[in-house]
């Protein structure tokens, strides 16, 4: 795996810093929606999104889009749900440290 210069593997992470974060940001905020005990309308689409974050980081191929696209469901799902953010917050950075979304090449 090719890493960039100044760029350090965590030990124990077995792999890209960025997937550790990620991973840890997502764990916490699947335990902490599991904790969470009062219904809401939106909770499977919450928990769905983050399984595939979860499986994309596990199979090692993150897509920065897909990504993306996942956080923006998991924080409309969670929005009105105050006692989550600060783990969502946790998430939306971790995504981040993957960076943009490419621009798409125009033919």
């Amino acid at each position: 795996m090719l890493r960039s210069v100044g760029q350090t593997r965590v030990t124990g992470s077995g792999g890209d810093p960025k997937a550790a974060e990620l991973r840890a940001a997502v764990a916490q905020l699947r335990r902490e929606l599991a904790g969470y005990r009062a219904e809401f309308g939106d909770r499977a689409i919450a928990e769905d999104e983050l399984a595939v974050l979860a499986a994309m980081i596990a199979a090692g191929d993150p897509e920065i889009p897909r990504m993306r696209r996942s956080l923006l469901l998991i924080a409309g799902a969670l929005g009105s749900v105050s006692a989550l953010t600060p783990a969502l917050m946790q998430v939306r950075k971790a995504v981040d440290m993957f960076g943009e979304v490419p621009p798409q090449r125009r033919v």
